[in-house]
């Protein structure tokens, strides 16, 4: 009875804070597809919308071509990209903190990023004639070295085949800190490219298309429903180490299984959106203060709280200096420090 009182807590849970949050995440969709540079009607931008989803009977075709493309060629691939690339932070960041039991982890605390921005940098400096995959060329090689990195810090951290939580982190330090160095080599030598090779570290989704939104949901999707059915174990490890093995789970494979689930969408969303910092971070530590600690809440909640964040910035990146654009990791930035400071803050106090 108790297990069944737990269920059904949960679940209610579950259902009043993710009702309302993709409540509002449609309507912040909305929102940002009716706001652009180019003068389109709202009216027009609904028609457009409705044209191509259920309503086609009810929308009179009266506008361009020119708008259709804008709206559904340009605008919303853009946005459901910042859907789900908001996701997948939010979920691997909420992931790594109950995973590492670290408060200020987030999703490229191991070298993920640092490994998919040394990868892209080193291919438009060096390799720009090479196009196996065509467009898809650049983030397939931000996606590998994202990947090597997470294998070489895990491999450094492994002692006598057991990882210890202290000795991962400081592997995740040791190997970023090589990387930085390898970066800023890079960047001296970049010429003319130092541009590009900035703009795609500070993270934007100019580039975005509907092939994009296609390549990365099958990361982002399957990667949050392995954690979420993972949460149980992320639940019990809360608990402590000690007491995770007491209960008969084997931590070192729930944590690889995680930390690499984890790190497979925070490399995706790296590789099609370039490096967007503190989603992972913030947004684990806002719900889990609102909706409380359960994974079983936390996961699916921090993922449509942070396709709501990255919407919003995104929809600032591109119209607060309109017509110039501003990298959506500029926004996330502004948002993200002071809330990290904050931690670090808060954090002091408890120690001391």
């Amino acid at each position: 009875m108790s297990m069944k009182r737990d269920q059904l807590g949960w679940g209610r849970r579950l259902t009043v804070w993710l009702l309302p949050l993709l409540c509002l995440l449609v309507v912040v969709v909305i929102g940002s597809v009716s706001v652009g540079s180019a003068d389109l009607s709202i009216g027009s931008v609904w028609k457009i919308m409705m044209s191509h989803f259920m309503f086609v009977g009810l929308a009179e075709k009266d506008w361009t071509q020119a708008a259709e493309t804008i709206v559904w060629e340009i605008r919303m691939p853009r946005i459901m990209l910042a859907v789900l690339v908001g996701a997948g932070l939010g979920a691997a960041g909420t992931a790594y903190q109950g995973v590492l039991r670290n408060p200020l982890a987030d999703p490229y605390i191991l070298g993920v990023s640092s490994g998919a921005s040394v990868g892209a940098a080193a291919f438009i400096l060096f390799g720009g004639s090479l196009s196996i995959f065509g467009s898809w060329t650049l983030p397939f090689v931000a996606f590998i070295c994202g990947l090597l990195t997470l294998f070489v810090v895990y491999r450094l951290a492994s002692i006598n085949g057991t990882i210890q939580v202290e000795t991962l982190l400081l592997s995740g330090v040791v190997v970023q800190a090589f990387l930085g160095a390898g970066l800023s080599l890079l960047l001296s030598m970049s010429g003319e490219k130092m541009q590009n090779i900035v703009y795609w570290m500070m993270g934007s989704l100019t580039l975005a298309d509907w092939e994009s939104d296609v390549v990365i949901t099958p990361y982002v999707l399957g990667g949050i429903t392995v954690m979420w059915l993972c949460s149980r174990e992320l639940n019990i490890l809360a608990l402590g180490e000690q007491k995770a093995h007491h209960l008969g789970m084997n931590v070192q494979r729930v944590r690889f299984v995680l930390l690499v689930t984890a790190s497979l969408v925070a490399g995706a969303t790296v590789a099609v959106s370039g490096v967007i910092g503190f989603v992972g971070l913030i947004i684990p530590h806002m719900m889990r203060s609102v909706a409380g600690s359960d994974y079983r809440v936390l996961l699916p909640v921090s993922a449509v709280a942070g396709s709501i964040l990255l919407v919003v910035a995104d929809t600032m990146a591109r119209t607060v200096l309109d017509p110039q654009e501003l990298p959506i990791g500029v926004i996330t930035a502004f948002l993200g420090a002071p809330f990290f400071a904050y931690l670090l803050r808060r954090r002091r106090k408890n120690f001391w």
